[in-house]
């Protein structure tokens, strides 16, 4: 459970030590509920010290970290097989790359591989859960 903005990064920072190349991480959470501000956390432990947004317009921002490779997609806007195609996002499941997919529920038809979730449960100023697994298809 985390109680600040600053609290749910230094989540994430925790969280990236277990990451390897390879890692799909999907963010699960309601608009609000902290997923950028884990990333953010985990991008900031991994050495990477410039800024970190939502892609949400972008759907996709890369940032070259100590680990590797890191991807960030936001899939909030993605609705099916082809509109996923054509972000790029199959071209980073190679194994060389940590990947962060805010709302992937979006895309649970795709995640038919071992991956990893993030649960972020809360909103506004509220405390938040937040709820590690490791999924299998």
């Amino acid at each position: 459970t985390t109680a600040t903005q600053a609290e749910t990064e230094a989540a994430g920072g925790d969280y990236a030590r277990t990451l390897r190349p390879g890692d799909v991480v999907a963010l699960r959470g309601e608009l609000g509920a902290g997923k950028t501000a884990f990333v953010r956390g985990a991008l900031r432990a991994l050495g990477w010290d410039g800024p970190v947004a939502s892609p949400t317009f972008a759907i996709v921002n890369e940032y070259e970290t100590a680990l590797g490779r890191v991807a960030h997609f936001d899939m909030y806007r993605i609705e099916n097989e082809d509109a996923l195609w054509s972000t790029g996002f199959y071209d980073y499941l190679d194994g060389s790359a940590v990947v962060f997919i805010e709302w992937s529920e979006n895309i649970a038809f795709a995640l038919d591989f071992p991956h990893r979730t993030v649960s972020i449960a809360g909103e506004g100023d509220g405390p938040r859960r937040i709820v590690y697994t490791e999924a299998q298809p």
